[in-house]
């Protein structure tokens, strides 16, 4: 096996809570998503798009989720809501890519959501060659309107996830992966 396949045959993802920084630099950050928009794109719709949240932004949007939260849990206990006012406080980048599919006449919607799904994986594959830790995360607010629409996702936007980037403070172990008998048909 060479070394790029050993790579990816190692490749894990690494929790938020136990990443530090520092992140990406700016230049960094531009290569990453450079490299992440190479994805197959049929009709060149580049049916995605990114939000870069760093800085007090986490915070900040943070306060959005820990508020969409409690109204749905008024009896919530304020360490729960400190919890998710630190969700995307945890590593210290986080890229939203949103998936921006829409009616085509030739590209149907599920192969643009594909291609949004393909910037996710290029961006971990990215970060992690670049020698970051990431987690590729949706969670509970990755699908609350009240959140998407803090982060500025318009009604018919949906979030592909949230990349968290960052060091790893440890690397947990690695969890059971498929056995290919189990997941391979041959005709």
């Amino acid at each position: 096996m060479n070394d790029k396949l050993a790579f990816l045959a190692r490749r894990r993802s690494v929790p938020p809570h136990l990443m530090t920084g520092p992140g990406p630099s700016a230049a960094e950050l531009e290569q990453l998503l450079t490299v992440a928009s190479r994805v197959p794109d049929h009709g060149k719709l580049a049916p995605w798009r990114f939000i870069v949240i760093e800085g007090e932004a986490r915070d900040r949007i943070g306060e959005s989720i820990a508020a969409a939260f409690q109204a749905d849990e008024p009896n919530a206990d304020e360490q729960r809501i400190a919890t998710e006012r630190k969700r995307l406080a945890r590593a210290p980048l986080v890229v939203a890519v949103v998936s921006t599919a829409r009616p085509h006449v030739k590209i149907p919607e599920w192969e643009q959501v594909l291609s949004a799904g393909a910037v996710c994986m290029n961006l971990v594959v990215a970060a992690n060659l670049m020698g970051y830790a990431t987690s590729w995360l949706t969670e509970w607010y990755g699908f609350d309107r009240r959140v998407l629409g803090a982060l500025g996702l318009a009604p018919n936007e949906e979030l592909a996830g949230f990349i968290h980037i960052g060091r790893a403070e440890e690397t947990p172990p690695d969890r059971q992966r498929p056995n290919l008998s189990d997941i391979v048909t041959r005709l």
